[in-house]
C-alpha cells in the first residue's frame, strides 16, 4: 500500500471525526480533466469502490486518497505550432509578431492541442494517524506531497502542517552509520542494507551508487574522507521492513519483508483492511524508531510546509 513516505506533523489543537472529514472531502471529489484543462486533482475512495468513502478508518488510522489527472503536450509539438503561425503572420503582414504576442500565441497553440493530449492518472495515498498526530503521503516527489497538503488545507478548515524535521540531519546520521566499523555501531532496531548514494558537495557534483554491495568497507569510507555524502541509504527495520531513506527524510522503496503478512486475510471484503492495519501497524513502529535513531523530532518551525 506504500511504497514512499513523507511525513508532516499536525500542528496541536486540529482534530476532525471520520465523518467530519468525509464531509469536508466531499465538494472536492474528482473530476477529469477537461478538453483544455491540464491538470485535475480530486478525491477518489481509497477502496476503489466506485461511489465509496473518502475517507476509510480501519484501526484508527485514517486512509484517503488524491486522484490526479494531467494533459501534457511536449514543449518542441508546442513551439513548433506556434512558429508555424509565426511564420504565416510574418508572410501575410510582413512584420514578425513582437514577443508579448509571440507568447500569445504558444498559449493559443497549447489550448488548441491540449484536447488531442492522452490523460494520464495517478493516485496518492494519504495517512493519518490522529493519535500521533501524523500526516504521511506516499507521494514520490515533493513537488507531488506538496499537491496533496495544497488540496486537505483547502478542505480541512484549520489543518496545519510542518515537515518533520529530526535533531540530526539525515545525511549526518547516515554518514556515522556508514563510517561504522561494525553493525554493532548502528542505531537500535535499524540496519544497513547493501544501496546507497554518494554525491560530492563541490562543483562537480560526482555521484557514486552502490547497489547489491556489502557497504560496511574501506571503500565506502574512502569516499566519505574524500568529501562524498550519502543522500540515500537502504535500510531495514526490525527484520520487518526494507526502505531507503534519503537525505531530507522521505522513505522510498518501502517493502514489508518475509513473514509480515503471513498472518493477512485474502478474502476480498477485507483484503483492504487487513493490508491497511499491517502496513500502518509496522511503520508506525517504524517511524519513532527512525526519529530516535535522528536525535528525536524538532520542534515544529513556525513556517507551515507547502500547502498549508
Amino acid at each position: 500500500m506504500f511504497k514512499n513516505l513523507i511525513v508532516y506533523r499536525i500542528a496541536p489543537n486540529w482534530s476532525a471525526t471520520p465523518a467530519q472529514i468525509e464531509e469536508a472531502l466531499a465538494p472536492g471529489v474528482f473530476v477529469e480533466c477537461g478538453a483544455t484543462q491540464q491538470q485535475s486533482a480530486g478525491w477518489v475512495p481509497p477502496r476503489g469502490e466506485a461511489h465509496g468513502a473518502l475517507l476509510e478508518s480501519v484501526g484508527g488510522q485514517y486512509i484517503a486518497r488524491l486522484q490526479v489527472e494531467t494533459r501534457a503536450v511536449p514543449a518542441s509539438v508546442v513551439r513548433r505550432k506556434a512558429d508555424e503561425e509565426i511564420a504565416r503572420i510574418e508572410a501575410l503582414t510582413g512584420r514578425k509578431p513582437g514577443k508579448k504576442e509571440s507568447k500569445e500565441l504558444r498559449e493559443d497553440a497549447l489550448l488548441s492541442l491540449l484536447p488531442q493530449a492522452f490523460p494520464r492518472q495517478s493516485a496518492v495515498t494519504v495517512w493519518i494517524d490522529p493519535t500521533a498526530s501524523l500526516l504521511m503521503t506516499d507521494a514520490g516527489t515533493q513537488a507531488r506531497a506538496d499537491l496533496v497538503t495544497t488540496e486537505l488545507v483547502k478542505c480541512l478548515p484549520g489543518l496545519a502542517l510542518t515537515l518533520v524535521q529530526t535533531t540530526v540531519s539525515p545525511q549526518a546520521a547516515m554518514t556515522q552509520w556508514l563510517l561504522a566499523q561494525s553493525p554493532s555501531e548502528w542505531p537500535a532496531h535499524l540496519s544497513v542494507e547493501r544501496e546507497c548514494e554518494l554525491k560530492s558537495t563541490d562543483e562537480e557534483k560526482s555521484v557514486v551508487r552502490f547497489t547489491r554491495h556489502h557497504l560496511v568497507n574501506d571503500e565506502i569510507r574512502q569516499h566519505i574522507t574524500q568529501g562524498k555524502l550519502p543522500t540515500r541509504l537502504a535500510l531495514s527495520w526490525n527484520g520487518r521492513v526494507g526502505f531507503v531513506l534519503t537525505e531530507s527524510l522521505q522513505l522510498k522503496k518501502i517493502a514489508f519483508l518475509e513473514g509480515v503478512f503471513d498472518d493477512a486475510s485474502t478474502g476480498k471484503d477485507d483484503g483492504f483492511d487487513a493490508d491497511v492495519a499491517i502496513s500502518t501497524g509496522e511503520l508506525g513502529k517504524l517511524l519513532p524508531d527512525l526519529i530516535d535513531a535522528l536525535g528525536g523530532e524538532l520542534p515544529a518551525q513556525a513556517a507551515p510546509a507547502p500547502g498549508a
